[in-house]
């Protein structure tokens, strides 16, 4: 059974369908944004009966039901008509039409050049219309609100169309006028006193062009009521000639507008309420929570609920409902769960953040996966104070450190989101079966030579968990969960400095692992320079600008505690100081994953080197 159907209608029909309000748009279509040119264009290829595509519709009433708005610039009266189509494309070329042919007020549109906010009349010039050597775009034109188009900084008018009697002089039609030309044309043959040459000019124009626009039809493809809503998003962004995906919440938001639901004002807030997304942001760890992120971590709690519903009542693992975050389970997902599991995912997420600065990660960019903020409030939020056990938070930690560490997170999210949304709550407070995201996670001893990359969800991980482990500051040896608090320009830099390294020959693979980096305030890596360690070493324990320095007893403290044997660095061996620290580093990489590292040789194609943006030596 076909789920659309095809016919054309008269533009004139269709227009006025828009203006009465029985032709209006979801509330998901972005406003219309059409330029000048694009306008004139268009209304050219109307005039000579050139083809501007079909239009694509859905039948109201159906399955799917979104919240809609008139076509922009219709009455008022169009806001209360009941909907019969809902344009999902043509909305550009549907409101020029309407707001150029038939609309009785001034176009605002835009400049293509700079953009700008611009009002204007279309009219058509009908000498211009009627030579066959002219393009017909040169006969369209557009003109100031006030109807007279002036140059020479306004000081010039060089087109006065200000008054009728001004339009039947220069024979320039008004384009608004073209479904009442005869009206217009006994104003015209009135102020020509009857002149039989005016009236043989006029029918001229009107058989050649107006004529066109009376007959012009536009074919619509109509989508059957009944279509799904999966099938609507697909379809509408095949043919959305901007080639822009449908925002997932614009798209639930129409849905829950059509049920008398504000969810924009829920997230966003309103004049006199704050919304969610301002809330969570109290955080800077959730400054870049994004409203598809909290409408996953809701659909996760959702569908889990319709999961363990479902499972209560005996049926097998592969007959149960899917728990998912997918995109499709956003568009499926109903009001009432929304209204039920909103607050408790709001909880989760700033649950969420509070745990990761116990993890000592206080900055987004610090995190090693964003993705993994989701699944993450929705545990917490559905063991709800029973998070507070430090035995719950242990294995909270494992698993988060074995998801980073085993770099689970880095692709099919989806799957991964349903499998910890399931099994990591009963494994944490009901000591059931490790989730798959511990037991199968792993972790090879020579990832470490191949981490070079700043974005790498390992590189992230250890540079977090050498701040865990106590790594205070070579220069001042405050710890790193007081200089990235206040601000003192925390970052990842050299050990053994890469001019230095350069100079000995040592490969950049070599010296820009993570085995040769740690975190480092900002001041600190200025004094190393470009030097050799054990010179910039003895620079932290001389006197500096009448301060004193740092004695060679605490300086070896500082440096053990980012997992540095002293004695291989003051004597610049750079070999010794590799093999040790990598043995180093996976010790705290296994502790904090709760299993031994694989040691084995590498199959795995390593990372390519890209830049280093932290030093500029």
């Amino acid at each position: 059974m076909s789920q659309f159907e095809t016919h054309p209608q008269s533009l004139k029909d269709l227009l006025r369908d828009s203006h009465e309000g029985k032709i209006k748009l979801p509330e998901f279509q972005r406003s219309w944004v059409w330029d000048e040119d694009r306008i004139k264009s268009l209304i050219a290829s109307v005039s000579t009966s050139f083809p501007i595509g079909a239009l694509m519709g859905l039948k109201a009433g159906g399955a799917v039901s979104f919240a809609d708005r008139p076509i922009e610039g219709t009455p008022p009266a169009a806001e209360s008509t009941p909907s019969e189509l809902l344009v999902l494309d043509g909305q550009q070329r549907i409101t020029s039409l309407y707001q150029s042919l038939l609309r009785k007020e001034v176009v605002v549109t835009r400049t293509i050049r700079r953009n700008k906010v611009v009002k204007r009349w279309f009219y058509i010039d009908m000498e211009k219309a009627l030579d066959p050597s002219s393009p017909r775009e040169n006969a369209i034109i557009g003109v100031p609100e006030d109807r007279i188009v002036r140059r020479n900084f306004a000081k010039e008018i060089v087109l006065d169309l200000s008054t009728p009697e001004r339009e039947y002089e220069c024979g320039m039609f008004l384009l608004n006028q073209v479904f009442s030309a005869m009206a217009w044309y006994r104003e015209f043959h009135k102020h020509f006193k009857h002149s039989e040459d005016k009236a043989k000019f006029f029918f001229q124009f009107h058989d050649d062009v107006t004529n066109a626009f009376e007959h012009y039809h536009v074919p619509i493809i109509r989508l059957d009521s009944e279509t799904t809503i999966d099938a609507v998003c697909l379809v509408f962004e095949k043919v959305n000639t901007g080639g822009k995906a449908l925002d997932t919440f614009e798209l639930v938001t129409a849905m829950y507008a059509a049920q008398g639901f504000n969810l924009r004002e829920n997230w966003l807030g309103a004049r006199n309420t704050v919304g969610r997304r301002t809330r969570l942001r109290e955080s800077t760890l959730l400054h870049d929570i994004t409203s598809t992120d909290f409408l996953q971590v809701i659909s996760l709690l959702h569908t889990k609920s319709l999961w363990r519903d479902a499972k209560s009542t005996g049926r097998t693992e592969r007959d149960l409902p899917a728990v998912t975050a997918s995109r499709q389970s956003l568009l499926r997902m109903p009001l009432e769960a929304y209204q039920r599991y909103a607050d408790s995912a709001e909880d989760g997420l700033k649950e969420a953040a509070k745990f990761l600065h116990e993890l000592h990660i206080y900055r987004i960019w610090d995190l090693p996966y964003q993705s993994q903020l989701i699944p993450l409030a929705a545990i917490l939020a559905e063991i709800g104070l029973r998070r507070d056990n430090a035995a719950v938070r242990a294995r909270l930690a494992q698993w988060f450190w074995a998801g980073v560490f085993g770099e689970s997170y880095g692709s099919a999210t989806d799957t991964r989101f349903a499998l910890d949304t399931v099994q990591v709550p009963s494994w944490t407070v009901d000591d059931g079966e490790e989730p798959v995201t511990v037991s199968e996670s792993v972790f090879r001893a020579d990832r470490l030579d191949s981490l070079r990359r700043r974005n790498s969800a390992a590189y992230k991980g250890l540079n977090v968990l050498l701040m865990t482990e106590g790594a205070r500051d070579f220069r001042s040896g405050k710890t790193y969960a007081h200089t990235v608090f206040f601000e003192e320009g925390v970052d990842i830099h050299h050990i053994f400095p890469q001019a230095w390294c350069k100079q000995q020959g040592i490969p950049a693979e070599r010296f820009n692992s993570i085995v040769n980096k740690t975190p480092l305030s900002w001041r600190t890596n200025r004094m190393l320079g470009g030097n050799a360690p054990s010179r910039y070493l003895r620079r932290l324990e001389q006197d500096r600008e009448g301060s004193p320095g740092i004695s060679p007893e605490a300086l070896d403290e500082h440096l053990r505690s980012h997992m540095i044997d002293p004695s291989l660095l003051r004597n610049d061996d750079f070999d010794g100081f590799y093999g040790y620290r990598k043995t180093a580093l996976l010790a705290v990489v296994e502790r904090a994953m709760g299993k031994k590292a694989y040691r084995g040789d590498a199959t795995d194609e390593p990372e390519r080197d890209a830049p280093d943006e932290e030093e500029s030596l």
